[in-house]
C-alpha cells in the first residue's frame, strides 16, 4: 500500500491523513492475514472474502460523491477529480492483490489439500455429464436470458448480483440480428456445488456457478452463436438516505427506501479478466460509469461468496481450532443476577468470556416475577435473535416492556423493521430514537419490586445485542446495580422516548450533548499538565479516530509532553510520531482472528486514572450525530483488568499488530527476521491468542 497522504507541511503543520485511503490501508491489513502460512488454509480463504465485503461497503457508502466530483470535474467537499483517478488506483491495486493470493496461492494449496475447484477445460468426462445435467435439471429453469431490442431495453440490474452479458451472432426467431443478451443469475441459486467423487480419489471437487452456466451458455440461445460473453456484477450507492424531517412514518418511508435501494446509483463495475472490450465499453455506458470504475478480474466476481465454499468443506484442521468461551470469571452459574450484583459490578471480556450470561441475565429478568419493566436499545441484533423472543415473552408475562429501535442501522434496516413490528404486535412500547440521530448506544435497564422499594439493573455494552458477532468481536459487557449509573440510564430512556430535554446526570456522557466535550476537555487537562511538568498519560483503543477536533487536541497534548498510545483498528486521520507535530503519538492496529470493536478510553493525570467504556469511536458522526453512551468504570481492581487485558495486552502485542509510520503507511510490528520475512510464532506475543488462553472454557 502506498503512502495514504502527506502528513506535514515545510512548518510542522499538522496535516490530517486521508480518511478513505487510510479505510484501504486497513483491507490491506486484513488481507495480510490470508497470506500468512501460520494461519489455516480454509482461514486464509476465508480473509479474501472479508476484505471483498469490505470493499463492497466501500463502494456503496463512501464512493458516490468521489465519483460525483470525477463526473461534474468540479470539487464536491474534500472530493476532486483527481483524488477520486488516485483512490481508484488504490483499489485496483487491492483487488490485483487479492486475486494474485486467490489464483497463484491458495488454489494451489486447496488443491494438494484435496480441495479443487473444477474449471470447465479441467473436467473429465463423466463430470461434464453430471455439469451438463445438473445445469438442464437444478439451474436452466430458473434462467431468463434477455435479447436487447428497443421493446426489450437494457434490464435492471440489482446491486452486487451475479449476471452474463453475451454477444451472439445470428438472427432471432423474428429474423433480427439483435446481438446482446442478458442472462441474471438468481440469487436462490447457490455458488458453489459439490461434484460426485471421483472413483478412488480423495480430492473433493466443487463448480462454481458461474462457471457451470458459462459452460452452458449456447443453450440458452439455441439456433444461434455465443460469440463473446463475461459475468459481470456491479456495485450500488446504498447508504440510505431521509429527510426524516419531511417523513411522517419513518418506518415506512425506510421499507420504501430499501426496495430502492438495489438500484441506486451505479459505482463500480466487475468483468472477467478476459472481457472484451465492445462488451466493456458496452456496460460501462449503460451504468454511466469510467474507466476507472471498470474492474477486470481473473476469478469469481464475488470473492465473498467463497463462505459458500469454506463452510461445504469438512476439514478441520483447515480452520481454526474451535474456541469455546468461558463463563465469566465473576459469576457463578446458577446464581441470581440480581444477587450478585448487588455485590458489585460485573465486567465481562467478550469473547472471551460468554455472551451467554447477558442473555442468562435477561432470561432471570423476564422470568422474575418481581421484575416490572425492562427497557432496551435495539442496534444491531441479528437475524434470529432470542434476545427478541425473550422481550416478546416479557410482554406477555405482564412485564412493561419499551425498546428503542434504531431503524436506521446501515444494511440491518429490514431486521430492525421486522423486530419492531413484531414487538409492537404483542404489545411491546417501541420507539425509534432521536429525528435526525442514530441511536447506538447499548443499554438495557431492569426495574425490579425488592421490598417497598424499586431497584434498577442495568447492561450496558460497547457492541451489539447480537449473538452471532458476539463470538467473534471483542467488546466489554458491564452489569451495575449502582444508584447513580442505573438512576442515569432511566434519564436517557425517558429522553428517548419522550423526547424531554435531558436531566443532568451523575455518571454516564451522552452524545450529542456532552461526550465530545467531555473528551476533549480530558485531553487538553492531559496537555495543561504535561506543559506544567506533571505526569500525563493517554491510551485510547477504538474502531476508528476520525474526529478532526479530537485528533487536533491529541496532536497538541503531544507537543505538550503527554505520552499518548493509540490503538486504532480501522482509519485514523492522525499521523503518527511526526517530528515536531505528533512526537509522543504513537498508533498501533490490531488486526486479528477475532474483530476489535471495544473502546477504552484511559487518562492518568497527575497521577489520578480515569477510565471509560463507551459505544462511541472518535468520529463525528458518532459524537454530534448520535445518541452514544460512555460511562466509568470506578471499580479499582476492574479498572486494572481493563487496563491489563484491553490496553497493556494490545501495546506489548507483536504478532498481530501493526504500526502507523510518519508517512502514514503501516508495517508489522513483528518487524522482519532473516531476509524480510516475519519473526517466528514463537518469538511474538499475541493478545487474542492469550486471553483465548487465559478464559477458554476447559470443559
Amino acid at each position: 500500500m502506498s503512502d495514504i497522504a502527506t502528513n506535514t507541511s515545510p512548518s510542522g503543520r499538522l496535516n490530517f491523513l486521508d480518511r478513505d485511503r487510510s479505510i484501504l490501508a486497513f483491507n490491506a491489513r486484513v488481507m495480510d492475514w490470508a497470506r500468512r502460512p501460520d494461519v489455516p488454509l480454509l482461514e486464509r480463504l476465508r480473509y479474501l472474502g472479508i476484505v471483498s465485503s469490505n470493499l463492497d461497503e466501500f463502494f456503496e457508502v463512501r464512493m458516490a460523491p468521489q465519483l460525483s466530483a470525477h463526473k461534474t470535474n468540479e470539487q464536491r467537499g474534500d472530493y476532486t477529480a483527481p483524488g477520486y483517478h488516485a483512490l481508484s488506483a488504490e483499489v485496483h491495486s487491492l483487488v490485483a492483490q487479492q486475486y494474485a493470493i486467490y489464483n497463484d496461492e491458495l488454489l494451489p494449496l486447496l488443491e494438494k489439500k484435496g480441495i479443487k475447484l473444477v474449471a470447465h477445460g479441467e473436467r473429465n468426462q463423466r463430470q461434464r455429464r453430471w455439469v451438463k445435467d445438473f445445469f438442464q435439471r437444478e439451474v436452466q429453469p430458473l434462467l431468463m436470458p434477455v435479447g436487447l431490442d428497443p421493446s426489450h431495453p437494457f434490464p435492471q440490474v440489482a446491486n452486487k448480483s451475479l449476471n452474463f452479458i453475451v454477444r451472439l451472432t445470428g438472427k432471432d426467431a423474428f429474423g433480427r440480428e439483435n446481438e446482446i443478451a442478458i442472462v441474471k443469475v438468481p440469487r436462490i441459486l447457490p455458488r458453489f456445488f459439490s461434484m460426485p467423487p471421483i472413483k478412488g480419489s480423495k480430492q473433493t471437487h466443487f463448480v462454481s456457478i458461474s462457471s457451470l452456466i458459462r459452460s452452458h451458455l449456447a443453450d440458452l440461445f439455441p439456433g444461434r452463436q455465443v460469440t463473446e460473453f463475461s459475468q459481470f456484477r456491479v456495485t450500488r450507492h446504498s447508504d440510505l438516505a431521509l429527510d426524516e424531517e419531511e417523513v411522517k412514518n419513518l418506518r415506512t418511508a425506510l421499507r420504501k427506501g430499501l426496495q430502492e435501494r438495489h438500484y441506486g446509483e451505479a459505482l463500480r463495475l466487475e468483468v472477467s479478466a478476459g472481457c472484451s472490450e465492445y462488451l466493456s465499453n458496452f456496460l460501462r455506458a449503460q451504468f454511466d460509469l469510467p474507466e476507472a470504475a471498470l474492474y477486470r478480474v481473473p476469478g469469481p466476481v464475488n470473492l465473498v461468496r467463497l463462505n459458500q465454499l469454506i463452510d461445504q468443506v469438512e476439514a478441520p484442521a483447515l480452520r481454526f481450532p474451535r474456541y469455546l468461551a468461558g463463563w465469566p470469571v465473576q459469576l457463578t452459574p446458577g446464581q441470581s443476577f440480581f444477587d450478585r450484583l448487588q455485590q458489585g459490578d460485573v465486567l465481562i471480556h467478550q469473547p472471551y468470556e460468554s455472551f451467554d450470561a447477558v442473555l442468562a441475565f435477561l432470561r432471570e429478568a423476564v422470568a422474575d416475577p418481581d421484575v416490572l419493566a425492562i427497557k432496551q436499545t435495539i442496534y444491531r441484533a441479528g437475524a434470529k435473535s432470542e434476545l427478541m423472543e425473550l422481550l416478546r415473552d416479557a410482554v406477555r408475562r405482564g412485564k412493561e416492556v419499551t425498546a428503542v429501535v434504531e431503524l436506521k442501522a446501515r444494511f440491518d434496516e429490514e431486521a430492525n423493521i421486522s423486530y419492531a413490528e413484531r414487538l409492537e404486535s404483542v404489545g411491546a412500547q417501541v420507539v425509534y430514537g432521536v429525528v435526525g440521530l442514530k441511536t447506538h448506544a447499548k443499554m438495557l435497564l431492569v426495574t425490579r419490586r425488592e421490598g417497598t422499594r424499586l431497584r434498577r439493573y442495568a447492561h450496558v455494552s460497547t457492541g451489539n445485542y447480537n449473538a452471532g458477532t458476539a463470538k467473534l468481536y471483542t467488546d466489554i459487557s458491564y452489569l451495575s446495580a449502582d444508584e447513580a449509573l442505573t438512576a442515569d440510564l432511566d434519564q436517557v430512556f425517558l429522553h428517548l422516548a419522550s423526547q424531554n430535554r435531558l436531566a443532568k446526570l451523575n455518571k454516564v456522557l451522552i452524545a450529542p450533548f456532552q461526550l465530545h466535550k467531555a473528551m476533549l476537555e480530558r485531553v487538553d487537562a492531559a496537555a495543561a499538565a504535561a506543559k506544567a511538568g506533571h505526569e500525563a498519560r493517554i491510551i485510547l483503543k477504538m474502531n476508528a479516530l476520525t474526529d478532526e477536533p479530537l485528533s487536533r487536541a491529541l496532536a497538541h497534548a503531544s507537543q505538550q509532553g503527554v505520552k499518548i498510545d493509540l490503538i486504532v483498528r480501522g482509519a485514523c486521520i492522525l499521523p503518527a510520531q511526526v517530528p515536531g507535530v505528533t512526537d509522543n503519538v504513537r498508533v498501533r492496529s490490531v488486526i486479528g482472528r477475532l474483530l476489535e470493536h471495544s473502546r477504552v478510553f484511559y487518562f492518568r493525570v497527575n497521577g489520578v486514572e480515569e477510565l471509560w467504556l463507551s459505544s462511541a469511536d472518535w468520529m463525528n458522526r458518532n459524537m454530534l450525530r448520535r445518541v452514544e453512551l460512555a460511562w466509568p468504570v470506578t471499580d479499582p481492581a476492574l479498572r486494572h483488568r481493563l487496563v491489563d487485558e484491553c490496553l497493556m495486552a494490545y501495546l506489548h502485542d507483536t504478532r498481530d499488530a501493526w504500526l502507523l509510520q510518519p508517512d502514514g503507511t503501516y508495517v508489522p510490528a513483528a518487524g522482519a527476521s532473516g531476509r524480510g520475512g516475519r519473526k517466528s510464532r514463537a518469538e511474538t506475543l499475541s493478545a487474542q491468542t492469550s486471553l483465548m488462553d487465559r478464559y477458554g472454557s476447559k470443559a
